[in-house]
């Protein structure tokens, strides 16, 4: 939490007492449990994996096993230890079985084993005797010889006579059992189910078909946001229904609570499980998921950006993609301050770092702009503050590698600037919005197709009235527009209701503004209902 590698958090108590261990976690408003409690799962020692390779000796030679080659082979162990403790146990009771047949012939002919020993001069000769006279082996001689006394009574008798009938009936069972595989694998099977009765427990596990490890995304619930990034770096999210939407020419509604030096630069419609690709006017590129993305009130500023991304000194944000999927076969194409473009494939940015990667190359007093999507057969316009526009093909732009820095989109006048770059549909119209809150409609086959480095066409009247041109958008009938002002005021209208003009008109009025405000971000939205 200190090291904000989880953030969320509160505060962290330790009530652990006798009766056992208890670490209560206080979550920050609005904060999801769930989610907090995955991340120390994933980050602590509160759940810990390994890793097993099961290597083994099989038949001297080492071998990596699957599981159920695991188990064959550990049955197969099994059985040869049965086998072999069999055939000892069966050893064993036939030397002790030979011993209790001398017991019993020395028994049956007592008087005359007697007789015998007492008469021989030391135990070498006796056990000789022994041998010969009553077909004895030497191990049943010898174990005559060291029998006690005690052992020839009645009652011992009786003893030796039993021993010998169980020893009889051990043998049959135990080479019944040698020659049956059967019998050997109901004993390594009965063994192993008194091992799980002696020793087993509860599974403390659970065997599912397919383990995967629970992703944050999981527990978001995939909604489309409302993204607002502000000049002095804020992030947050909002749901876009917060915005209740007005008719042209309303005054708005408070979106975000600014210091006076600070205004929103970036509005964008994204959802929770999409990634942001946010690129900065140094051509720099980070990752970010939108549920990362802290939400809060309508009039919150939000979070700093450098909590969330590892900006450097003087860095900020130019443009946010949002990707669904890192694939083949899609590009983003970039534009710069000063009238450069270049395309790169979408894939070169698949594998970013903490503290980001180059994702274009920019030269010193120039900055990044605008990042869109392409696939090779888009159509790109690029829009200057002082109403200029120009219209080419994506294909007059080769793919380039991510450091490359572009080549010329259009050539700019002395105070001329790119503002904007979209992508060209031709059912669709381009809307511009200028600083003093006026904006108009064209058709987008009322700008006609130029070579890559051109002047262009004029696109807005720029007058003292209606200000630069600072936002230009394709948009269709269907689609809303939300306008932000630097002050933080946000008005969401129709794109109906602004009527389609010629390239040349200065616009209509589509928000009244406060004695020095003027508009800072406009951003395309569908209405929720599509």
């Amino acid at each position: 939490m200190q090291g904000k590698k989880i953030e969320g958090i509160s505060d962290i108590r330790d009530e652990s007492d006798k009766d056992g261990m208890r670490i209560v976690i206080d979550l920050k408003r609005d904060q999801n449990a769930q989610i907090t409690l995955n991340q120390l799962y994933k980050k602590t020692q509160m759940e810990t994996t390994f890793g097993v390779i099961m290597l083994a000796l099989v038949d001297g030679r080492p071998r990596i096993l699957g599981l159920k080659e695991v188990l064959a082979l550990y049955i197969k162990h099994r059985q040869e230890i049965v086998r072999r403790r069999t055939q000892f146990e069966l050893n064993k009771a036939e030397k002790r079985a030979h011993i209790l047949e001398g017991f019993k012939i020395a028994i049956e002919h007592l008087n005359e084993i007697i007789k015998t020993i007492r008469e021989s001069r030391d135990p070498k000769i006796a056990k000789e005797r022994l041998i010969k006279g009553f077909e004895l082996s030497d191990v049943q001689a010898q174990a005559i010889l060291e029998m006690q006394l005690q052992r020839l009574t009645a009652l011992e008798r009786g003893k030796i006579e039993k021993e010998y009938l169980e020893l009889i009936k051990k043998i049959e069972l135990y080479r019944a059992i040698l020659k049956s595989e059967k019998r050997i694998l109901d004993i390594v099977k009965n063994e192993a189910l008194e091992l799980k009765k002696k020793y087993g427990d509860e599974r403390r596990t659970e065997i599912v078909a397919k383990a995967e490890e629970i992703e944050i995304e999981d527990l978001i619930a995939e909604e489309d946001m409302v993204i607002t990034v502000s000049h002095a770096g804020y992030i947050k999210r909002l749901p876009i229904a917060a915005y209740r939407r007005q008719k042209r020419g309303g005054v708005g509604v408070t979106g975000i609570d600014m210091k006076a030096e600070d205004f929103v630069e970036h509005l964008f419609i994204a959802s929770t499980h999409e990634y942001i690709l946010v690129f900065t006017n140094r051509g720099k590129v980070y990752w970010l998921k939108v549920y990362e993305i802290p939400q809060a009130g309508r009039a919150a500023r939000g979070k700093a950006i450098v909590n969330l991304l590892q900006l450097t000194s003087g860095e900020t944000v130019s443009a946010c993609v949002k990707v669904k999927d890192f694939e083949k076969g899609k590009f983003l194409v970039m534009a710069t301050r000063n009238g450069l473009i270049k395309k790169t494939g979408l894939m070169a940015y698949s594998n970013p770092r903490k503290s980001g990667i180059i994702g274009i190359g920019i030269e010193k007093g120039d900055e990044l702009i605008g990042v869109k999507w392409a696939d090779g057969r888009q159509e790109i316009i690029l829009a200057t503050n002082q109403g200029k526009a120009i219209r080419f093909t994506e294909s007059q732009v080769r793919d380039m590698g991510r450091g490359a820095k572009g080549v010329k989109g259009i050539r700019l006048g002395k105070k001329d600037q790119v503002i904007a770059m979209e992508i060209a549909r031709e059912d669709a119209t381009i809307l511009t919005v200028t600083s003093q809150g006026f904006a108009k409609r064209t058709p987008v086959k009322q700008y006609r197709k130029q070579s890559r480095g051109g002047k262009g066409i004029k696109n807005v009247s720029v007058t003292k009235k209606n200000g630069e041109a600072v936002g230009l958008k394709i948009v269709e009938d269907r689609d809303e527009l939300m306008v932000m002002t630097e002050k933080g005021m946000i008005v969401r209208c129709a794109v109906k209701d602004i009527r389609a003009t010629g390239r040349a008109a200065q616009g209509v009025h589509i928000i009244k503004l406060d004695s020095g405000d003027r508009v800072s971000t406009v951003a395309r939205l569908i209405p929720e209902e599509e």
